[in-house]
């Protein structure tokens, strides 16, 4: 349930009516607008008069909220939330590209991508140091190692690190690490959730191979929940019947769930199509859609990468990539 509130409500106003909920059993989630205040009722809303509350003066209407997810619902929150990644916002207008290797490999590689994204516009550094494969035999990351050589080429180009985290007693080797990522094979990792809803870094929480957006949005909640609101989606690619591409490219993601939730939602075409050719144009597609920024694998050497090299554009690649991307959202601006 969401109670909107009258323009020119006071802060004392609004504090003394969330206590009233509060006393009631319910907690209170106040998201402040331009020209409005909501405030998002979680816990059992039966009990609450609509009638007796809209009739309150600093009440403008009360509704209630059928869908399981508040926290992330655009109802409890109408303006578009902004992530701040040290310094770089994503959301809500504001449009970034994050570029890097699939797997970090070595200090003069991780150092000459980094290098070389920053050149062509990008905004933030990925890099995995620990892998899930769905072979056992297969690259499974430099791991702690991997994390050092991402911070190094953090200290050497200033650009933001997204990485993913697989557990949580990993945590404190991702503390210098800007944004923990889930992957998608994470994405109903409950307990996982829980623990980075713990913490205050910023999450990009990846959409799983079979999973619904409503399961993406209930997942965000699980974060949301425990009191971390900085979180980012990303639609990378779900598994259909289509063999030619190695997932498929769910774009019509990007207008449904800004219909739905407030939080930025970001495109990954390299694992969603799993072959270099396709990248740059699904790049263009998810610009024109509206996306609030990509998810880039990038590699020197594609041919010869340790993880996912067939998806990876070379640094010249990329390049181009990333300024017909810029083309595209000044055209449609």
């Amino acid at each position: 349930m969401i109670a909107v509130l009258k323009n020119g409500t006071t802060p004392e106003q609004r504090d003394s009516l969330c206590k009233w909920f509060e006393g009631m059993g319910l907690s209170c989630h106040v998201s402040q607008g331009e020209f409005h205040t909501i405030i998002g009722l979680i816990g059992d809303v039966s009990k609450v008069d609509i009638e007796m509350l809209e009739s309150l003066s600093i009440v403008e209407r009360v509704t209630r909220i059928s869908d399981p997810f508040k926290k992330a619902n655009r109802k409890f929150h109408e303006e578009p939330t902004v992530v701040d990644v040290s310094g770089v916002k994503i959301g809500g207008g504001h449009f970034q590209i994050i570029a890097g290797p699939c797997s970090v490999e070595s200090h003069e590689q991780i150092v000459s991508i980094a290098k070389a994204v920053k050149a062509s516009g990008a905004t933030m550094l990925r890099g995995g140091a620990f892998k899930p494969r769905t072979s056992p035999y297969a690259f499974q990351g430099l791991r702690g190692e991997g994390i050092g050589l991402l911070l190094e080429a953090k200290k050497e180009t200033g650009l933001p690190l997204v990485s993913e985290i697989m557990n949580i007693n990993d945590l404190d080797l991702f503390a210098e690490v800007d944004v923990l990522q889930v992957g998608a094979r994470n994405m109903q990792n409950f307990d996982l959730l829980k623990e980075l809803g713990r913490c205050r870094k910023p999450i990009l929480l990846k959409r799983g191979l079979a999973n619904t957006l409503k399961e993406l949005l209930m997942s965000a909640e699980y974060i949301m929940a425990g009191g971390n609101e900085n979180v980012i989606l990303c639609e990378r690619g779900i598994r259909t019947f289509e063999t030619y591409t190695r997932n498929t490219l769910d774009l019509s993601a990007v207008p449904v769930l800004h219909e739905l939730t407030h939080l930025p939602v970001i495109i990954d075409p390299s694992h969603s199509t799993g072959y270099s050719r396709y990248v740059a144009p699904m790049s263009y597609a998810a610009a024109a859609a509206g996306a609030d920024g990509l998810i880039i694998e990038v590699h020197n050497d594609p041919a010869h990468a340790l993880c996912d090299g067939a998806q990876s554009l070379t640094p010249e690649q990329f390049d181009a990539a990333a300024r017909k991307v810029r083309a595209v959202r000044e055209a449609l601006a």
